[in-house]
């Protein structure tokens, strides 16, 4: 009877900790120039990636290099509709919780650059 018990509280203590991470989220889109990001990869303006806020990169673990949020992939929807899939490559120091850093290559399907900045973008992991 005490296994039962303890498996379904690790059940239930696994779903708590995995729900926040995998709802929709929303927040600010920028852009930035890759290079060697926090996942330890070099990537270009080129490639679609994307860097999370400092505090949702560490929620997966304190570490950098080889951190599980590194490899995992997001699509994110601008307003407007338009919507990109990108591959979680670095950590944006600047970013609020749920803003995302994107490549010039990512940002370009959402909106043209020369806006800056789209507030309320809607994106979750896949």
């Amino acid at each position: 009877m005490l296994f039962i018990i303890i498996v379904a509280f690790a059940f239930f203590a696994t779903l708590a900790y995995s729900a926040p991470v995998v709802q929709p989220h929303s927040g600010d889109a920028t852009f930035f120039r890759p290079a060697v990001g926090a996942c330890g990869d070099t990537n270009t303006v080129a490639d679609l990636v994307v860097a999370v806020s400092f505090d949702f990169f560490h929620s997966f673990g304190p570490q950098t290099n080889g951190n599980p949020i590194c490899g995992r992939q997001i699509q994110a929807t601008a307003p407007g509709g338009k919507t990109v899939t990108v591959t979680i490559k670095d950590k944006c120091a600047a970013c609020a919780q749920f803003d995302i850093d994107l490549s010039p290559a990512a940002f370009d399907q959402l909106a043209d650059r020369s806006v800056g900045r789209l507030h309320r973008v809607k994106w979750h992991l896949l």
